[in-house]
């Protein structure tokens, strides 16, 4: 188990739980989340479009009212690929920047949006 994320990691791939980057096509679009389950329908995740991705952020910072992660579903003819959200390079993966600049876990930021929405 990764210490720093607590996500069950094993060679077989991307695990549930894990940040992750998933490219669509027809249309092109690329989101960022927490990866729920991968089946032969598809993919689900807790994310968002990753254009919105900074508005999300600066909006939990400045604690302004925002659209949160959104359960979301693609089936699998629309992805392209999926990939771990991981550092690079000396840049932070879009998690790290998530805790950095909120000073919160993504999965913190995640229970406070479903307890608004209650």
């Amino acid at each position: 188990m990764n210490r720093v994320t607590g996500i069950q990691e094993s060679s077989s791939g991307i695990q549930q739980g894990a940040a992750v980057l998933i490219v669509l096509h027809a249309p092109r679009e690329k989101c960022w989340g927490i990866l729920d389950e991968v089946s032969q329908a598809g993919v689900f995740l807790r994310g968002l479009d990753l254009n919105s991705f900074e508005e999300w952020l600066r909006a939990i910072v400045h604690e302004e009212p925002f659209v949160g992660l959104g359960d979301l579903f693609f089936p699998m003819w629309r992805v392209e690929r999926i990939s771990r959200d991981e550092a690079a390079g000396g840049i932070p993966s879009l998690r790290e920047q998530v805790e950095q600049r909120t000073g919160r876990t993504v999965e913190e930021l995640i229970a406070a949006n479903d307890n608004r929405s209650e």
